[in-house]
């Protein structure tokens, strides 16, 4: 019998995910991340106007210790504080001070989930890991793994695992991969799980009320530094309240006076403006991406079509890719995309396949 680590969040989707996983058969550990102090979570309950978004809270794991109870498996609690905060948030941080918006999402994934719990599944001598996850793995004749998307497509959540490497692809299990939402829920529903009608987390869990200007504030308790807001030509327009508090494509929130609309078009760390201007200057045919993690081959060798994502809510548009260095990739549109967002991911699609992806670097 394989032996899975399955990860509980508390939530509908592992806990169902958990459930299959031992009615297909397999000896199910299910664990628990903790990402947060007690301090740290007690903070961002604080801070949220909306408490009961925030998710790994002792509600959660009671309610993931709960179904562990109810389908007869071990559950642990696992503290992985001192790395989420490290690799996840500290990154985060890094990352807007730097004029860039990341995704952190992608990082716990790629730094928690299928790093530091596959190595958890190691030491307990399990031969897989499982996530809910709405995503599915096949194995080509060749031995290679590939990630595709899930059969929800408005559920799917392939973006954010695009940095999965073969081993990883290996060794994970991804139970949802083949069902709508509603499937999910329905089966919650008829084992009467407590998580059945659970409401899914939707937002950072760091900052689930979305203010991540006073996430990072609470986080470094360094005062923003005001700037420059400037025009292309470099007229001053304005002071911004610091860097943190912009991404590109924003409108609201800029307190500028003029008269057309003005959105957030570059920001520049180094000399702490922020650039406005039009809508029409948020378009762009283009982008540079590093750090890239392809999965269906080792290297792009010329030119390759595929439909490419650049941000997790954005619609697949083609796009030509090729490889211009180790590491990084040149994307060029069809048409023009609104908004091309250092920081965030880009990530490559063909049909339901998961080519790979990068972060955006220009």
């Amino acid at each position: 019998m394989k032996k899975v680590l399955a990860a509980m969040s508390g939530g509908v989707d592992s806990s169902v995910a958990a459930y299959l996983l031992k009615s297909q058969g397999y000896e199910v550990i299910g664990a628990m991340m903790k990402l947060f102090t007690d301090e740290a979570i007690g903070e961002i309950l604080e801070a949220s106007s909306i408490n009961n978004r925030a998710c790994c809270t002792l509600s959660d794991a009671d309610d993931a210790r709960s179904i562990a109870n109810f389908l007869d498996i071990p559950f642990y609690v696992f503290n992985f504080t001192e790395t989420f905060a490290s690799t996840v948030m500290e990154r985060f941080v890094k990352a807007y001070q730097n004029g860039t918006t990341p995704n952190p999402c992608i990082d716990c994934n790629r730094y928690m989930k299928f790093e530091k719990f596959l190595h958890r599944a190691d030491e307990l001598e399990c031969d897989y890991i499982a996530t809910g996850h709405y995503a599915r793995i096949s194995r080509e004749p060749s031995g290679r793994f590939l990630l595709k998307t899930g059969k929800d497509t408005t559920k799917d959540q392939s973006y954010v695992l695009y940095a999965m490497t073969q081993k990883q692809l290996s060794r994970t299990l991804f139970p949802l991969g083949e069902l709508e939402k509603e499937e999910v829920r329905e089966i919650a529903e008829s084992q009467n799980f407590i998580t059945a009608k659970k409401r899914d987390s939707q937002d950072i869990c760091f900052a689930p009320d979305g203010d991540y200007a006073g996430f990072i504030l609470r986080h470094t308790k360094e005062p923003q530094k005001k700037g420059r807001f400037i025009n292309k030509s470099g007229n001053i327009l304005g002071e911004h309240k610091g860097i943190i508090n912009y991404t590109i494509g924003q409108r609201k929130g800029l307190g500028i006076t003029a008269p057309e609309p003005l959105y957030v078009t570059e920001i520049n760390p180094q000399d702490n403006t922020v650039t406005v201007g039009a809508s029409a200057e948020l378009f762009t045919k283009t982008l540079t991406a590093g750090d890239i993690n392809l999965i269906t081959m080792d290297r792009i060798d010329g030119s390759f079509n595929v439909q490419a994502k650049i941000r997790y809510a954005h619609t697949r548009q083609n796009a030509i890719i090729h490889q211009t260095a180790e590491g990084r990739i040149h994307v060029e549109f069809s048409t023009t995309q609104r908004a091309i967002t250092p920081g965030q991911a880009v990530v490559f699609y063909d049909g339901d396949i998961v080519i790979g992806g990068g972060t955006i670097i220009g």
